[in-house]
């Protein structure tokens, strides 16, 4: 910047800068570059005694960039004062420029009498636009009437009809493109991810690698491998997502902040460690979101020492934890000989590292006390939260009184809760399993009743698994699946000899939860 300072100011002494081409080079370079000077742009502009549309176009996205709107249409008003004809980069930039859907169709509308529906890229840019306002109808009308449409436009309206709920729409849209290209499958793709179609997702990437198998020209980018892995992790697509990681190796792609955090993701909920630690090892770059993945992956797969041993190594080496690394890390704690430490690292968030704690984070604290049998330090810490809680919390509570035996406390938060929470099933569940445990089957019988009266329904839980690219889905006490007796008989002879290897009734406990 301080070069480009002197070459202006030795153009100024020469008169060089009655040259237009210099002066509209110089005016680019202070007014685009990633570290360009806004101000010394903006004052160039005005010295331009008769700028050029290479100068309008210029300055106003140098506006759009550093969000100075009033400014923009200021300096487009005076453009059309002066005869200069805007194009359509001048008409794309604006659109994005634009914060409310009445200014976007008064722009839209005047680039139409300019001539600019046939130009692709500002068609594109309108359908975004419109997307992002919710305005799929408007998206689809400027979709209809262009004359030139590529697969530029095509994909914009599919990712239009994804960001707005209309997975289906999108589809129709994608299976009729004349011209598919790797951005097309990626939207549709992240578009099934983000609206929960996780299954279709993973099913669609399964038919891409089919249509080009065997072509040495595929080559997959990292938005669309991340979609995938997030389908593959929802769903528990193991093999696709193995794939994923080999392709990665394979073709020697950089495992980049979202692609190599995606698949520490992956490899953790599906429970192989040593696959997120290879990972985690080979990142050049790590930032906070990728140290908390790795964190609280360690902590749900039981590695609890192995997570605060990271936690410690990322304040020293790491960027700074963030709420989320807090959430991994008191996840951590959450074993019968970590607890104490739960305590001290609630407080070090607030006091080391000025974060708020949220509901999650008082969540994993009660979680902690309740399941380690400290249920009234538990109940103390929750009345002196700061802010309101909430059924989850309770439900820790409740939970942590059936497991240690805290019955007469236990009464209360049950019925305090599902009053709190009346639509929820497991709330009554687990009230009914403390009468249960109690012996008191007149209080099931009346949990029953007061469900069926109000019209709850049970929400079976349920978990998956992938053998041979076929996603298998089993419900809690169901018996209708094949194999059901030879699966149910392995589980028993599984819960038994946990039961003799840990001899505490806290695998008991999960065996019978997991039934």
């Amino acid at each position: 910047m301080k070069q480009t300072k002197q070459i202006h100011a030795h153009a100024i002494t020469n008169n060089l800068t009655r040259f237009s081409y210099i002066s509209s080079r110089i005016l680019a370079f202070f007014a685009l570059s990633p570290r360009g000077d806004f101000r010394y742009a903006e004052t160039l502009f005005t010295h331009i005694p008769n700028p050029n549309i290479f100068d309008y176009n210029s300055i106003i996205t140098s506006y759009t960039t550093n969000s100075q709107f009033h400014k923009l249409f200021f300096v487009f008003t005076k453009m059309l004062n002066t005869n200069i004809r805007p194009n359509s980069h001048t008409f794309t930039t604006l659109v994005k420029a634009c914060v409310s859907l009445s200014s976007l169709e008064q722009v839209f509308t005047l680039s139409m009498k300019l001539g600019n529906s046939s130009d692709v890229y500002f068609v594109s840019s309108v359908i975004n636009a419109f997307s992002k306002h919710s305005a799929i109808h408007l998206a689809r009308q400027v979709f209809d009437e262009c004359s030139n449409r590529n697969v530029v436009c095509w994909t914009s309206l599919v990712s239009g009809y994804c960001s707005c709920g209309l997975v289906n729409e999108a589809r129709d849209v994608f299976d009729k493109m004349p011209l598919r290209n790797e951005a097309s499958y990626s939207a549709m793709v992240s578009g099934y991810v983000r609206n929960g179609f996780f299954s279709e997702g993973v099913q669609l990437f399964r038919e891409l690698k089919k249509k080009d198998k065997g072509c040495a020209c595929l080559k997959f980018n990292g938005a669309l491998l991340v979609s995938v892995l997030n389908a593959c992790t929802m769903v528990g697509a193991f093999e696709e997502g193995k794939w994923i990681h080999s392709y990665v190796e394979e073709n020697g792609l950089e495992y980049d902040l979202e692609l190599g955090t995606a698949l520490i993701d992956f490899y953790m909920k599906c429970g192989w460690v040593k696959g997120a630690e290879k990972v985690f090892n080979k990142m050049p770059v790590k930032d906070v979101a990728t140290w908390s993945a790795m964190i609280l992956g360690l902590a749900i797969n039981g590695n609890n020492k192995m997570a605060l041993e990271l936690f410690e190594k990322m304040e020293k080496v790491g960027p700074k934890p963030n709420e989320v690394t807090f959430v991994g890390v008191l996840t951590a704690c959450n074993h019968k000989s970590l607890f104490g430490e739960s305590a001290r690292l609630f407080g070090i968030m607030s006091e080391k590292y000025n974060i708020t704690p949220s509901i999650e984070h008082y969540g994993c604290v009660v979680d902690v006390l309740a399941r380690s049998g400290q249920v009234k330090k538990a109940l103390t810490f929750i009345n002196s939260m700061h802010i309101e809680p909430d059924g989850a919390i309770w439900g820790s509570l409740l939970n942590g009184c059936l497991m240690h035996g805290h019955y007469e406390l236990g009464q209360k938060v049950g019925k305090y809760l599902i009053e709190f929470e009346p639509k929820h099933s497991g709330r009554y569940v687990l009230l009914a399993n403390m009468y249960a445990n109690m012996g008191k089957w007149e209080g099931v019988s009346e949990v029953r009743k007061l469900m069926k009266d109000r019209g709850v329904m049970i929400v079976s839980g349920w978990s998956f698994i992938e053998i041979d690219q076929t996603i298998h889905k089993f419900f809690a006490d169901d018996k209708c699946c094949l194999y059901s007796r030879e699966i149910y008989d392995v589980l028993s002879h599984l819960g038994k000899k946990v039961e003799d290897i840990s001899g505490d009734n806290d695998a008991f406990f999960i065996c019978n939860l997991n039934q």
